[in-house]
């Protein structure tokens, strides 16, 4: 394992000598190309050789070889010709390798597992569902607590039951109006709670919570939420480019936005991103979202692969592969008091 790992890394560096070599050596070809003096930085015109500030005619095409006026760029123009062509091909070799080491770096980034959108219940301290129901947000102190946590029983400091009615980190009674809750959650939003301003935005888009439907407010607020690492928020825009809720469709944004919360944990994202490329053909590049998707739970992106293992277009072992990656998911978040909460409400699922 240690030996394929060290020939994986020489094999890279070999390449990337190779690459670094080959951009050298354009960037060369081009210096030598120009007719700018550049220890003086005076043009020089390609025809007849003046030079100054005045020779300032550039070749329309490449964009380098300079000329003291427009006679000089008609009579030079055969013998530039050739000249030109190459300087051109090597502008764009250089501008495509630019490209694809650009794009390969970003595939690297995007491929790269992400961490979890949510940590772990800040009370049991176990991993966090990624399912939404298996998880509750505290306007009150700002804290994420798992489902088996909220439908526990509170104790006071002599170990008694208290009023189950309250949140389980911090004991504030929960809000029993939504003015009450509205103004809870104002609170967090000027603390600059990022969950708070998604969730500020959700009320708008759906028209909930006293506040009307507005699609520019949502987007408003999961720019701001998104800004401050909310992965979600970045799906939601997404969503609404892909849409076209509140914004003209605009696949490419939709690509970036989902690509931004896919990066940051969002499930969701991750798996329409597999989604968007299974549609495209790239089953490969499906394939990798999904896997990431699982390991967070996504049954969704669980049953993608059965179905791209019975359309030949994912192997036996990728499934099997899947298969073990959601059960160390629900290994990780499976509790008895969270099963106990699920058998007792719907609400509480988890998984």
């Amino acid at each position: 394992m240690i030996r394929k790992v060290r020939n994986t890394i020489c094999i890279s560096i070999v390449f990337f000598v190779i690459r670094t070599y080959h951009m050298l050596d354009v960037n060369d070809k081009l210096k030598n190309m120009s007719t700018v003096d550049k220890a003086n930085d005076i043009s020089v015109c390609a025809n007849c050789g003046k030079e100054g500030e005045d020779v300032n005619n550039i070749c329309n095409k490449c964009k380098k070889t300079t000329y003291c006026s427009a006679t000089c760029k008609k009579v030079h123009k055969k013998k530039h010709k050739k000249d030109c062509e190459e300087h051109v091909r090597l502008a764009t070799e250089k501008h495509n390798e630019e490209l694809r080491i650009a794009a390969e770096l970003h595939d690297i980034e995007l491929f790269k597992q992400p961490p979890p959108e949510y940590g772990d219940c800040p009370i049991c301290f176990q991993r966090l569902p990624s399912l939404h129901t298996g998880r509750t947000y505290m306007s009150s102190c700002g804290k994420v607590i798992c489902s088996g946590c909220c439908y526990a029983p509170l104790y006071d400091h002599q170990g008694n039951t208290v009023d189950s009615k309250k949140c389980p980190y911090c004991r504030a009674p929960f809000p029993k109006t939504n003015e009450e809750c509205n103004e809870r959650t104002m609170k967090r939003v000027e603390a600059n709670d990022p969950i708070a301003i998604h969730n500020l935005g959700v009320y708008y888009r759906d028209g909930a919570r006293g506040y009307p439907q507005n699609h520019t407010k949502a987007l408003e607020f999961w720019h701001r939420a998104a800004e401050l690492g909310h992965a979600g928020a970045y799906n939601n825009i997404g969503y609404n480019y892909n849409n076209g809720e509140g914004v003209e469709i605009d696949n490419k944004k939709a690509r970036y936005y989902y690509e931004q919360a896919a990066m940051g944990g969002s499930v969701n994202a991750r798996h329409n991103l597999g989604y968007m490329e299974g549609r495209a053909g790239n089953m490969d590049r499906a394939l990798k979202h999904y896997m990431i998707a699982i390991s967070f739970g996504d049954a969704d992106s669980l049953e993608r692969i059965k179905e791209l293992y019975s359309s030949g277009h994912a192997s036996k072992e990728d499934y099997t592969k899947a298969l073990q990656i959601y059960q160390e998911y629900l290994g990780d978040i499976k509790s008895t008091q969270r099963d106990k909460a699920a058998a007792d409400d719907e609400k509480y699922r988890y998984y």
